[in-house]
């Protein structure tokens, strides 16, 4: 009776690591970890073994746990922005400025100067933007950030790269936007630091337009080699993306199939 008893035991730690191991292999391809977890993983899942079933352990108690604990709202957010990021643009233009009549705040505002920027209005952006450009908002991360936006829409790149050069939005959550935009002022200028800011613009990026756009300068830079083998990385990356970050990044994902075509 013991036997079979233990036998039952080590059976169910058996089949309850291997499932272990399986959400610990989707959470970590969910999340795009480095490609040496997703390996480690997909073998513990499928083939079992002490040393992935400890990897799984490992994952779980370093990885796993402490994204429940503190991911739950990151991920509310998460979904809530592709959400946002599906719907046409006149439909966001229309909502952001129902938002702004019911409550006229800075990021009300901002958001829809933005939106009318992207529409190719910069016009109705700049009248929407205008009351924030003085008094206490004129330093603000967001007010900084959409008027350079509006100056790259006008074509007044020297404009846009002085707000965009300064420390502020550097250490904001606009960060990886704020260097995006920077580099193409840089780049619409001919200046060689687009390159750089370039690659700033792409370390801890949490969307695909700085390496898309990047991939386009170094075409333009007759770097194709190095294009070519970027772009092969995003595409690669879409491949292992949940659909959500898919249909979130579909414009820059699209973009960069668009360019590796014409290298070809």
């Amino acid at each position: 009776m013991m036997a079979g008893s233990n036998a039952e035991l080590l059976q169910l730690l058996y089949w309850g690591v291997r499932i272990l191991a399986g959400i610990c292999f989707l959470h970590a391809l969910i999340t795009r970890k480095d490609l040496y977890w997703i390996l480690i993983l997909a073998l513990g899942t499928f083939f079992g073994g002490i040393f992935s079933t400890l990897a799984a352990l490992v994952y779980t108690f370093q990885v796993l746990i402490p994204s429940l604990r503190g991911g739950g709202k990151a991920a509310g957010a998460a979904v809530a922005r592709g959400v946002e990021a599906m719907k046409p643009l006149d439909v966001r233009i229309r909502e952001a400025r129902e938002r702004l009549a019911e409550s006229d705040t800075l990021q009300n505002r901002a958001d829809v100067a933005a939106l009318q920027a992207r529409a190719g209005r910069p016009e109705e952006a700049q009248e929407t933007l205008t009351p924030l450009l003085s008094g206490i908002y004129r330093d603000d991360p967001v007010v900084l950030l959409t008027a350079a936006e509006l100056d790259l829409a006008r074509n007044d790149y020297a404009a846009a790269e002085a707000k965009l050069s300064g420390d502020t939005l550097r250490g904001s959550a606009t960060r990886t936007r704020a260097l995006t935009l920077l580099a193409q002022t840089q780049e619409a200028q001919g200046k060689p630091e687009a390159d750089a800011t370039y690659r700033e613009a792409m370390q801890g990026a949490n969307t695909e337009e700085p390496r898309t756009r990047y991939a386009a300068y170094l075409i333009k830079s007759g770097r194709t080699d190095e294009a070519r083998a970027l772009l092969d990385t995003i595409l690669k990356s879409e491949s292992r993306a949940s659909a959500l970050y898919r249909r979130q990044e579909r414009e820059w994902f699209q973009m960069a199939a668009a360019l590796l075509r014409d290298l070809k």
